[in-house]
């Protein structure tokens, strides 16, 4: 389990150096827009809980903070809990990196709270709802379709 929980974060690692580290290099949003980014790290978490679900599902579905306590203290456990927070951070930067290029948030403004975001998730997420709640609304692209009548 020790190397899988090391490896994991290669699968994220890369497109967060895109968000923070690259934001204008033309690959970038194109990388970004595509839905399969979040791809690996799901297949990863899916692969070490459908196995387990009998032992998950149980502390999920009624949580106490014991039973998650007892999920969360083994290896796999922690393993498993490190891939979910690998996989649902990088869904949230990815959202927040997107969304700010649509509201013309400056990239190097943004970089230290993408990198909140890596760190931290829900406070780089917290972080940003403020930041979006002051920037513009993006602008439409397309003209509203007219009726001929």
């Amino acid at each position: 389990m020790d190397t899988v929980f090391r490896l994991s974060n290669f699968l994220v690692l890369p497109f967060w150096a895109l968000m923070i580290l690259l934001p204008g290099w033309r690959w970038t949003e194109r990388i970004l827009r595509s839905p399969l980014v979040g791809l690996a790290p799901a297949t990863l978490y899916a692969a070490l809980v459908f196995p387990r679900l009998g032992e998950i599902w149980p502390a999920v579905a009624r949580p106490t903070l014991s039973g998650i306590a007892v999920l969360l203290g083994s290896p796999a456990g922690a393993t498993i809990a490190w891939v979910h927070f690998l996989a649902f951070d990088l869904f949230v930067g990815r959202w927040i990196c997107l969304d700010s290029r649509e509201r013309q948030v400056s990239a190097w403004f943004m970089a230290p709270l993408l990198f909140l975001t890596l760190m931290l998730g829900p406070a780089g997420f917290l972080l940003y709802l403020a930041v979006r709640s002051v920037a513009p609304a993006p602008r439409a692209t397309e003209e509203p379709v007219r009726s001929a009548t």
